[in-house]
């Protein structure tokens, strides 16, 4: 493991041939003229302006960072667009916001119609419809024949694609990877995610941590300078390179001098949740809301309805969002019914078991694959925010049930996921137990260290 000390924040394929020119061109009229030569110059100055745009973005300093890969490939030593190379020259395009393999395809000049056929290439080559900005896509020509693609996925899958007798050949390479276990150690002074930063936390591993703990620890409203965090997590390697960041194995926040601790465990059966020392679920059963951006519009209680113009009960809570937001399924259940409901407009009702059911209405539209009778997970998609039935906006009425009483979704106490069975309870103390002694460990010295 590599330490990392106490930090303190202190902030608050060919070539497309060129088009053939028309032998038949229409004439232009002498009063035209003027018009047709003033034309000409502001499409020049637009396609000056629109090439001197997209060269600075191509040749940005931000996408000048290579990545290794584990493949006898040489590095490139220009980006500009080939004509001709060598059986041996490799080229590398960086992929920036907004590309698809057409559009960096089409910046080495590679013809549309062979793009296509990479991609129909098989299953793998699918991976190449979901370009992540910022990685790398190395192209290998024989003369002014793609011979050869390689694109790094995850920074562990390879998608490498070769051109055969039989047109293009797709095969996946996976890197060898070694896992490390490393640690940091922080106090806040004004915000945890300045905090994790000083410490050297990745954003990734930043925002698992505040998904851990934030269960029980408000991270905007609840934190405390002088509240202190310990992460035990991992660290993928591959070649003796890190490649990027693993999962959290162990955690502790302290937060106003009470102590919150997590451990990640995982069953015989393959399911892995976080757990505190005594075995019990740090997870609740169910999401507090249901979509991530959004504002309550209006409350849970009486009311007056805005177009029915009178006093109802409310049985929800509303959250206002724009059309399209994703909706989040609270908690693990099964879809009882999804149809349009009149006043609710398309609606989702989850049974959660235990009499607990969900219901989620006005969507703009539905999970396309979810079916009354599907099991669903919770965090899951399945639905839109939008503004069907009686609705004056778009927004998500969500309703909350208790063996079919509604109940208001901001105040019920939410009821625990379930904690360690109790047939894994020894092998879950016996795989914890050294992650409990390293976090006291590390407590220790992040304490003394403060003091």
């Amino acid at each position: 493991m590599t330490p990392k000390k106490v930090v303190t924040s202190k902030g608050s394929g060919a070539r497309t041939p060129s088009a053939p020119v028309r032998k038949n061109r229409p004439t232009v009229k002498p009063n035209h003229v003027v018009t047709l030569m003033a034309s000409i110059t502001a499409l020049g100055l637009v396609s000056f302006l629109l090439s001197h745009e997209a060269i600075a973005t191509y040749f940005s300093p931000s996408h000048a960072e290579s990545v290794s890969l584990p493949l006898d490939i040489p590095q490139p030593t220009s980006a500009a667009t080939p004509v001709s190379f060598k059986s041996d020259d490799w080229q590398t395009v960086t992929v920036v916001n907004g590309d698809n393999l057409f559009s960096v395809m089409g910046r080495m000049g590679f013809d549309p119609v062979e793009t296509q056929r990479i991609l129909e290439a098989g299953p793998t080559a699918a991976t190449l419809n979901r370009l992540v900005p910022g990685q790398r896509i190395k192209m290998r020509y024989d003369g002014s024949e793609l011979s050869e693609l390689v694109y790094e996925n995850d920074g562990i899958n390879v998608v490498q694609i070769r051109r055969g007798q039989n047109g293009f050949e797709v095969g996946n390479v996976r890197r060898n990877v070694e896992t490390r276990m490393s640690y940091s150690t922080g106090i806040v002074d004004s915000s945890l995610f300045l905090a994790a930063q000083q410490a050297g936390l990745s954003v990734n591993l930043t925002i698992q941590l505040a998904n851990i703990f934030g269960w029980d620890v408000d991270f905007a409203l609840d934190i405390r300078k002088g509240d202190r965090f310990t992460v035990v997590y991992e660290e993928i390697y591959s070649n003796g390179e890190k490649v990027r960041d693993g999962s959290i194995i162990a955690a502790e926040f302290v937060n106003d001098n009470r102590t919150h601790r997590a451990v990640r465990y995982q069953n015989a059966d393959g399911h892995t949740d976080y757990y505190n020392p005594f075995g019990q679920n740090l997870r609740k059963a169910f999401l507090r809301t249901p979509v991530d951006v959004s504002r309550i519009s209006s409350g849970f209680g009486m009311r007056f309805h805005p177009i029915l113009n009178r006093m109802k009960a409310h049985h929800g809570v509303d959250y206002a969002a724009p059309i399209g937001t994703p909706i989040r399924v609270t908690g693990d259940g099964i879809v009882r019914l999804k149809e349009n409901r009149s006043g609710y407009g398309k609606t989702i009702l989850v049974d959660h078991g235990n009499g607990y059911e969900t219901l989620y209405a006005h969507m703009s539209q539905f999970r396309s694959d979810l079916k009354p009778g599907m099991k669903v997970l919770q965090g899951q998609i399945i639905g839109y925010v939008g503004n069907t039935g009686l609705a004056t906006g778009p927004h998500l009425h969500y309703e909350f049930r208790v063996e079919g009483t509604h109940r208001d979704p901001l105040t019920i106490k939410l009821p625990s996921a379930a904690p360690v069975a109790e047939e894994d309870f020894p092998d879950f103390k016996e795989k914890t137990a050294r992650y409990v002694g390293l976090l006291n460990s590390l407590n220790k010295t992040n304490v003394a260290l403060t003091e």
